[in-house]
């Protein structure tokens, strides 16, 4: 595909944002979806000063409306979605499962589950149409061992991954491929707030084999990967991009 058309949820910062930059500067076309307008309307500036054709739409994944209508909004403004990179996620509350509540849960879950299940949902509806199609959610390292005091995160994104491999299993005869990339400490927002405190972020990062934090252009280099033809005969994989944690 010469000039593929991407979707991605949860654009805004983060690994979901330098994704968005990674394939403006490969000249895709970008459909990013978040919450906020005005970094929206931002971000768009900047793809575009890279030659992408580039949009924003406003989307909560929690909310089947709001991606229904990402979806055929991305589908009427480019003709079709090559591939679909499903980002939006939160870290939740973190803490001793003895601290957790149904509303804690609630919030995780809606986010990092049913925000993927939906978007696949409709993302796969429109893949199905053309005939092909590359989807990529965003899991985790922790989305196949445990973490302490980080329970709910880490059933999200152990739900995340066998949903990927389920849905891959699917649709393998269809055309449209389903994997997850995996990362290990990146360097965003969401790693300052998970791990609270500077003394928790070094710790983490001892668990590192190559010894610091990942950064969020070198996780978007594996979106970009499964995302291109030279992953073709890849699907239901989950592609680590950790520093070596997995393996440890």
């Amino acid at each position: 595909m010469s000039t593929p058309v991407v979707l991605i949820t949860g654009a805004l910062t983060g690994i979901g944002r330098a994704a968005a930059v990674a394939f403006a500067r490969k000249g895709a076309k970008v459909m990013v979806a978040g919450r906020r307008d005005e970094v929206g309307k931002e971000l768009v500036k900047e793809l575009r000063s890279l030659g992408s054709e580039a949009e924003f739409i406003k989307a909560d994944v929690r909310r089947e409306d709001d991606v229904r209508a990402m979806v055929d909004n991305t589908v009427a403004r480019f003709g079709r979605i090559d591939v679909a990179v499903n980002n939006a996620a939160t870290e939740g509350q973190g803490g001793p499962i003895t601290d957790q509540t149904a509303e804690s849960f609630a919030a995780t879950f809606e986010t990092n589950v049913l925000g993927v299940v939906l978007s696949m949902k409709h993302e796969v509806r429109a893949m199905q149409a053309q005939g092909s199609g590359s989807i990529i959610n965003i899991s985790s390292t922790y989305g196949h061992r445990g973490a302490a005091f980080a329970s709910i995160y880490v059933g999200a994104k152990h739900a995340v991954e066998g949903i990927t491999k389920s849905v891959a299993l699917e649709l393998a005869k269809s055309g449209i491929r389903v994997n997850a990339v995996a990362p290990g400490p990146t360097d965003t927002g969401m790693l300052t707030r998970f791990t609270g405190t500077s003394e928790n972020k070094a710790a983490l990062v001892k668990q590192v084999p190559l010894d610091r934090l990942g950064l969020s252009e070198e996780v978007a280099d594996g979106i970009l990967f499964l995302g291109s033809d030279g992953a073709k005969w890849i699907t239901g994989e989950i592609l680590n991009v950790d520093g070596g944690m997995t393996a440890s």
